[in-house]
């Protein structure tokens, strides 16, 4: 008899030693709080587990959620190279080694005889971790580098995919794909309470219900359905701050971040007819507000808050190697991936990122822009 889904999560976990959480580009307050609870999770269940996100730390206003500064932003040393020698018949007196002309030389001093080729063998570890938890990720490619950079790593590793996208290509062994859902914090719930109910404590709800909140605006959007309010209220009965969370991700903004704030205001552009909305900010933007790129994506909220009616919301800025970027975030039935296409752009259906190489920012501000009205047009 074929094992129901959850036991199959649950088998899958237990078979694994050290899990790893996968956040990918374009990431928002709900992929990385849901990944924030379900390493929670993990940990209940004694595992050692890492949390590698696409684009590194997470927004500001989801700080209040423990672990966040344990989360990578690159998969190290995922597998080790192993030198082996046999010392049966010949110890090792001395070992010590130097880095000349870009090349490792090790140095074996024997206590005595010597050794030959015959006597060392090389290979390669296994990977460090044994399982990949995927939140989010419609399909390798939004992992951006942390896939293309480790592609057999991907595919030798079982992964269990979490995701409520109808984008999502099923690439896991396991698929937690609900479509009904409205944010992957709602589905880790009803994941882990299939699981078992035990699981979910106080901080695991919280970061589900952050995940939930954020992801649906406070339950405003057009996917909250009466499941959603059941869930959230599961969530509450928990033990999940509600008002805590709310305080955090909506009425809590830094001085920072409101000076950048003003500064993207003051160059907000809009095409009333395609419905998009765009601004720029300068590396000097950046040092005028003592303001970091991490607090860009609570710079893009604002934005979205106060155009509602649009479609596209575009924030372009130079990062700190002065070449541009962009974040693009596209409401439905719009798909950010298919309109940036064009620029290798990464991240999920409503918001990618992408950058440009040897190019000002006024450059690209007419040719992201002109391209999104020519693909909003046909």
């Amino acid at each position: 008899m074929a094992l129901l889904q959850s036991q199959q999560v649950l088998e899958a976990i237990k078979r694994s030693n050290h899990p790893l959480i996968c956040v990918p580009s374009g990431a928002g307050a709900d992929h990385y709080a849901s990944a924030l609870g379900f390493a929670k999770v993990l940990k209940k269940l004694d595992k050692q587990t890492t949390i590698v996100a696409a684009d590194g730390k997470p927004a500001k206003n989801i700080h209040f959620l423990s672990g966040h500064e344990d989360i990578k932003d690159k998969l190290e040393d995922l597998r080790r190279f192993v030198i082996e020698l046999d010392a049966s018949k010949t110890k090792v007196g001395e070992l010590s080694y130097e880095i000349k002309d870009e090349k490792l030389r090790v140095y074996l001093s024997p206590k005595q005889g010597f050794w030959d080729q015959k006597d060392v063998r090389t290979s390669s570890s296994e990977y460090k971790f044994d399982l990949i938890i995927c939140i989010g990720s419609p399909d390798y490619e939004s992992c951006a580098h942390l896939y293309s950079e480790n592609p057999d790593f991907f595919y030798r590793t079982p992964i269990i995919n979490i995701d409520h996208s109808p984008n999502n290509e099923n690439y896991g062994q396991i698929n937690v794909v609900d479509l009904t859902a409205s944010a992957c914090g709602e589905v880790c719930h009803d994941l882990i309470d299939s699981i078992e109910n035990g699981l979910i404590d106080e901080e695991v709800a919280t970061a589900f219900l952050t995940g939930m909140i954020a992801k649906t605006k406070s339950f405003k959007t057009s996917n909250v359905t009466p499941k959603t309010f059941q869930t959230a209220s599961k969530l509450i009965a928990k033990g999940a701050k509600r008002e805590h969370i709310v305080q955090n991700l909506y009425r809590t903004r830094s001085i920072d971040t409101l000076r950048l704030w003003g500064r993207a205001l003051a160059r907000l552009k809009m095409d009333e007819q395609e419905k998009i909305v765009w601004t720029m900010l300068s590396q000097q933007d950046f040092m005028l507000a003592r303001a970091q790129e991490n607090d860009l994506p609570d710079v893009v909220d604002e934005l979205i808050a106060t155009s509602p009616d649009v479609k596209i919301v575009v924030l372009m800025y130079e990062n700190s190697e002065r070449n541009v970027c962009a974040i693009v975030r596209a409401e439905k039935p719009l798909d950010a991936i298919s309109l940036c296409s064009a620029f290798h752009a990464s991240g999920v259906r409503e918001e990618v990122r992408l950058c440009f190489l040897k190019k000002n920012i006024a450059e690209v501000e007419k040719e992201l822009i002109e391209h999104l009205k020519e693909k909003i047009k046909t």
